[in-house]
């Protein structure tokens, strides 16, 4: 009976808001096109066959967005204590050697023995729902500097340390970049978030000049011609793959550039791949898919009156969005090569298990903020 009241739930709750089936559509859509190009780049590479493990991530990932849809938020709420913790011990294990599983240098994944998940996705989801959950707490409640700032800032804080100690230092700063829109959402006052963010530039700058592998890929970013064959040579073999496409594409498998030509095809820069072999319609098709998807459920969060479910689903799409736009900007050369997947576009499981998850948990927060409708204005602490 439970499952067939929530079944119903959704139901009108689509027929009364027709414009969200685009959010399944754009997802299905950037879905298989994902796969077709892994298709064709499983033909090329000699090793691990990624259409067939896409595959099995996405048949675990469905099941994840389905139980993100039932899940009562009540209880994520009262436990997003428990949950951040877990997040943080994850976060500390990873760097253990034994544990902790070390691609390039960087700690990032757990070895589980079938798979490697990366820590961070599920962090993600842990430190918006505890922030949400803080934040939302002290609703019209007068604005407090140690529970609406302090506390907030030092669980954010905690993980950008973690973040930085694998090192992944484009986490790190989408972590943070999240975290100050978050508290900006919940009242902060600017000054104060104006001040954390020029000392987190300057602590990642300082973490920066002392890598020489972070530094060396700045300063190739910042002359990308004369290091196409060093520090950029990933970008550059990017844009001969965009430059290769055309309007018309090369026709899947028929890509020079995974080859062995370009590092990462399948993960960070399997949008090159996209334009090369399919060609720019399909490229564009992609972007303005991203576009829609985001733009739906931005309209849809607008909506929300409760500071939970607000702040809860603000976090989850700040996030996917960040880091589609990261993952673009880099292919694209607007921003230094950094190592973050292209939402459903790119091959990885823990990707793509966070993706279909907040999905599910976004849904989730739309349906349950249609019986619950207190005024936002009223509800948020007021700035002093």
């Amino acid at each position: 009976m439970a499952m067939i009241k929530f079944l119903g739930d959704y139901y009108r709750y689509f027929a009364a808001n027709g414009r969200l089936l685009a959010v399944p559509v754009c997802v299905v859509f950037l879905t298989v096109l994902g796969l077709l190009t892994l298709s064709s780049a499983s033909l090329s590479f000699v090793g691990p066959n990624y259409l067939l493990r896409q595959c099995v991530w996405l048949a675990l990932a469905i099941p994840c967005c389905c139980v993100a849809l039932l899940l009562p938020l009540d209880l994520l709420r009262h436990h997003s204590g428990t949950i951040v913790a877990f997040a943080l011990l994850l976060s500390v294990a990873v760097l253990v050697p034994p544990i902790g599983h070390a691609v390039k240098g960087s700690r990032r994944w757990i070895d589980l023995g079938f798979f490697h998940f990366q820590v961070s996705e599920l962090a993600k989801l842990a430190l918006t729902l505890r922030l949400a959950e803080r934040l939302s707490a002290r609703a019209g409640l007068p604005w407090d500097l140690r529970e609406n700032f302090l506390r907030p800032i030092a669980l954010l804080g905690a993980f950008a340390v973690l973040l930085l100690l694998e090192p992944d230092y484009g986490s790190t700063f989408l972590f943070l970049a999240v975290g100050f829109a978050l508290l900006f959402l919940s009242g902060t006052p600017l000054r104060l978030l104006l001040s954390c963010c020029a000392g987190a530039v300057l602590l990642l700058a300082l973490f920066v000049s002392r890598n020489p592998v972070r530094l060396g890929r700045i300063l190739s970013f910042l002359d990308v011609e004369s290091t196409k064959l060093t520090g950029s040579y990933q970008l550059w073999q990017g844009l001969i793959g965009f430059q290769s496409g055309g309007l018309r594409g090369l026709g899947l498998g028929n890509g020079r550039q995974q080859l062995s030509y370009l590092p990462e095809a399948h993960t960070d820069f399997i949008f090159p791949i996209v334009a090369e072999e399919l060609g720019y319609p399909f490229a564009l098709l992609a972007l303005l898919a991203y576009v829609v998807l985001f733009a739906v459920i931005w309209l849809e969060i607008y909506r929300i009156q409760d500071p939970f479910l607000f702040l809860f689903s603000s976090g989850i799409l700040l996030f996917l969005a960040a880091q589609t736009v990261i993952n673009l900007a880099v292919v694209m050369g607007l921003f230094p090569t950094k190592g973050m997947a292209l939402p459903l576009l790119s091959y990885g499981g823990s990707n793509l298990l966070l993706f279909f998850t907040s999905i599910g948990l976004l849904f989730n927060c739309f349906r349950t903020a249609q019986s619950q409708k207190p005024k936002l204005e009223e509800l948020l602490p007021q700035k002093p």
